[in-house]
């Protein structure tokens, strides 16, 4: 008995896996994309440039408001680097415990042509140092 070369097996099976890694990671960057930015570099886009971004920043203690009867919360958005810049965001949603003038946020979402505003729709702060293991020494 003679041994038959697989070999075509073998490059079909490679072919077809290196095209579905191909579309994987195609499909993973196209459409769940988003920039990560500070305020200061968000200000320096274009509004059409930030129909998905991700904001990271400070909650300044002015100008913040809930409604009365739903979720959510409008605020102004510090840059962590230059205080003077600063964007209006606007959620909707269930807003973390955590969140309070001086915490440092991160919202994604984009901006609302009609306002100007930034739409998020994810709000997570970033957690407090009681959680932190303290520096004992």
């Amino acid at each position: 008995m003679t041994k038959k070369k697989n070999t075509p097996m073998y490059l079909v099976a490679l072919v077809l896996f290196l095209g579905g890694l191909g579309y994987l990671i195609f499909a993973g960057l196209g459409e769940n994309s988003a920039y990560f930015l500070n305020v200061s570099e968000a200000l320096a886009m274009k509004p059409t440039e930030l129909g998905k971004a991700r904001l990271f920043g400070t909650v300044s203690a002015q100008d913040l408001s809930r409604p009365e009867h739903a979720l959510g919360v409008s605020f102004l958005l510090v840059d962590k680097d230059q205080p003077a810049k600063t964007i209006r965001v606007d959620f909707k949603g269930a807003v973390p415990d955590t969140f309070k003038p001086g915490a440092e946020v991160i919202v994604e979402g984009g901006v609302n042509p009609a306002s100007g505003a930034f739409a998020a729709n994810t709000l997570m702060t970033k957690c407090p140092s009681k959680y932190q293991k303290e520096n004992r020494g």
